[in-house]
């Protein structure tokens, strides 16, 4: 594992971008793996300001997104196909068609999970890999306790992150109490994976999850285990990563 300290949100987002776009250029045509939440918006913004200037081309690239709740349409402002739409795509040259994110009108749980996992097999796997962190562990919807031998599939969320996420909704009763998420077994499958993580909250589930035991009850840690993850995080959030002697 690769760790890249920052001294701020600002810079994380910029080598976070900086990632992805090296793996864009490299690979035109390649598949992102994207996440939605607070984190990685800097990180959109940025990408977004290069592709103003001419230096990055989407035209190629097919996304993949990690999750989405169950029950939110598309045009739900609360859904994560409308963060998306609104934090990036829309703002760049990538086809609507080749933005890929769960159904959340889909009410067959079984079918809505075994469109995923074709759509992420029909475009032959994800190059790179963008990840959160949750307070829990979690990563995507993948909840402490998640077996890591899972593909997409639907989850009850805890309430830590039901709790996490209702600073978005009117109140935490609009909350939805399930997503379809991308599996950890598929996570671990992307060639590269990028983790990004920043503030002083985050730094004590960075340490349990990347320098602690794997186990399912840190879903990230199974992190530990992947041949090709960088993790970059500001000052705070790195703050308990133990010193290498």
């Amino acid at each position: 594992m690769k760790i890249i300290y920052t001294d701020s949100y600002y810079q994380m987002s910029r080598v976070a971008a900086n990632l992805i776009s090296a793996q864009v250029i490299m690979k035109p045509n390649c598949v992102l793996g994207l996440a939605t939440g607070s984190t990685p918006i800097g990180t959109y913004t940025q990408l977004i300001r290069w592709y103003e200037k001419g230096d990055l081309d989407f035209s190629q690239v097919t996304t993949i997104n990690l999750d989405e709740y169950k029950g939110l349409s598309p045009e739900n402002d609360q859904s994560y196909r409308y963060f998306m739409n609104t934090h990036f795509f829309n703002s760049i040259n990538i086809r609507p068609e080749q933005t890929h994110v769960p159904d959340g009108l889909e009410p067959d749980s079984v079918k809505a999970c075994h469109d995923y996992n074709k759509i992420i097999s029909d475009c032959g796997g994800i190059d790179l890999q963008l990840l959160g962190l949750g307070l829990n562990g979690h990563i995507g919807f993948n909840e402490p306790g998640s077996a890591f031998e899972k593909e997409t599939h639907c989850i009850d969320l805890t309430e830590s992150t039901i709790r996490a996420n209702s600073r978005f909704f009117a109140s935490m009763d609009l909350v939805p109490k399930q997503a379809y998420t991308m599996g950890i077994k598929t996570i671990m499958q992307a060639k590269k994976i990028v983790v990004i993580v920043n503030g002083a909250e985050k730094a004590q589930i960075v340490r349990d999850a990347f320098f602690g035991p794997i186990t399912p009850k840190v879903p990230a840690s199974v992190l530990q285990l992947h041949n090709d993850v960088t993790l970059v995080g500001d000052k705070e959030a790195l703050s308990l990563v133990p010193e290498v002697e």
